[in-house]
């Protein structure tokens, strides 16, 4: 067993497959307690991840380590202490929620008295009360869901990984899902890792992400850095509207330092710069009597980074 303050942590994990690399190289380290989103668009490697970091398949290179225990080494550990929500759950669907937890609960070794009352409890927290003794064919999706979210809770994991958990739910459906989790961790201090291609959904939980494309992870850290990672070594590019704009204030811009090129149209001034130039720029503007009516630094915010890898135009 592996000593460390991660709870979850991969070395150089990879994975290949007749010579595609579906992982390359990953070194994440997520804390105990926090929600990581591992975001980016379909066939990024995400799921891959997932089953390495489970045990259910076995990296071509590198290690991952779950709670201090070898993922490829210790499966059995592992699962006893991971609960894992596919991207589609599978149940029985001729059995009712209930008797699909209850055949969970015997699988774990659960006595019939503590299996009663887990069920009772845990139907309750998913909002299946009324549901719980109905066939899970019957089921909406995002009841089927919620019941994934129990059935990990069964065996009371210490950590959970969910697969795409909101992918096919209507807008409540998924803010009852993001509520869910949220709970999972703030309330009972349970790891979450969640794969996702929905940026915009589950960035509005996660303590951390991990923008993740073509079986790289291109940045990691809180949202608000993100950008900064993603276009590392790029220009900055500022968008502004100023009053007035007239030929004396383009030659100002212009003399700015770090300034390499400037263009307008519509009213709209757009800066490319080789560093931010922001507050220089107010400066310079209160000095000359100019009316700063707008200003947005194209590139560092979570929209750009959604429109350079999550949008479907922007997925190859």
């Amino acid at each position: 067993m592996r000593d460390g303050q991660f709870i979850i942590e991969t070395q150089n994990l990879t994975k290949k497959y007749n010579g595609l690399t579906a992982v390359d190289r990953l070194n994440l380290k997520i804390e105990k307690g926090e929600i990581f989103g591992l975001l980016g668009p379909n066939g990024a490697g995400k799921t891959t991840t997932i089953l390495m970091l489970l045990g259910l398949t076995e990296p071509t290179e590198g290690k991952a380590w779950i709670a201090g225990h070898d993922a490829t080494r210790e499966p059995i550990l592992v699962k006893r202490i991971v609960g894992y929500l596919p991207d589609n759950v599978g149940f029985y669907q001729d059995m009712t929620g209930r008797e699909n937890l209850r055949y969970v609960a015997q699988l774990n070794g659960l006595s019939r008295q503590e299996t009663e009352k887990r069920i009772d409890a845990l139907l309750e927290r998913v909002r299946l009360v009324e549901a719980g003794d109905k066939k899970v064919g019957t089921y909406s999706r995002g009841m089927r869901q919620r019941l994934g979210i129990a059935d990990m809770l069964m065996k009371d994991p210490q950590i959970i990984i969910l697969d795409e958990p909101t992918l096919g739910l209507d807008p409540e459906g998924i803010q009852e899902m993001l509520d869910l989790i949220t709970e999972l961790s703030r309330k009972d201090g349970r790891t979450v890792l969640i794969s996702s291609h929905l940026l915009y959904q589950v960035q509005k939980i996660c303590d951390r992400v991990g923008i993740f494309v073509k079986g790289k992870l291109l940045a990691s850290g809180p949202i608000a850095s993100l950008g900064e990672q993603v276009f590392e070594n790029q220009p900055q590019v500022l968008e502004v509207k100023i009053d007035p704009e007239n030929e004396t204030l383009l030659q100002l811009i212009k003399g700015m330092d770090s300034v390499e090129s400037i263009k307008h149209h519509g009213g709209m001034i757009t800066i490319s710069s080789k560093v931010d130039i922001r507050k220089q720029l107010v400066s310079l503007l209160n000095q000359h009597n100019f009316t700063l009516l707008h200003m947005r630094l194209r590139g560092r915010e979570l929209d750009d980074i959604y429109r350079r890898y999550f949008a479907k135009e922007g997925v190859s």
